[in-house]
């Protein structure tokens, strides 16, 4: 199984991810939604990390209390005009036993997947 994330060039996230050979994806829901706005900022990682409770998984940092936590091996960065197209190989997969909607990011505001059919 393998997962993508795109990173802006200019990221930290990016040199980290390089630097570690490895990346976490936590998928968070509303509940989370400051930690969200939080990471989406510019602001340092260490203030970043410092404004959640996290744990470190296989070397990776994951955001407790999130709906969905995957740890993946870096497999390629591929140039992608603005960011790089990171793929993983997926090595760990945790989710919540009632897991809840995902919180989404779209048309500049973070939102809960719509699931009203129209």
């Amino acid at each position: 199984m393998m997962m993508l994330v795109c990173l802006d060039l200019g990221s930290r996230s990016l040199e980290a991810v390089r630097e570690a050979g490895r990346f976490g994806i936590s998928v968070l829901g509303e509940a989370q939604r400051a930690a969200a706005e939080m990471f989406a900022t510019k602001s340092a990682q260490e203030v970043k990390w410092a404004s959640v409770a996290w744990r470190d998984r296989l070397g990776v940092p994951i955001i407790d209390g999130s709906l969905a936590r995957v740890v993946c091996e870096l497999a390629e960065a591929i140039p992608g005009g603005d960011h790089v197209i990171v793929t993983g190989e997926v090595l760990e997969v945790e989710t919540e036993d009632d897991p809840g909607e995902p919180l989404i990011y779209h048309g500049g505001l973070f939102r809960r997947l719509d699931t009203e059919q129209g």
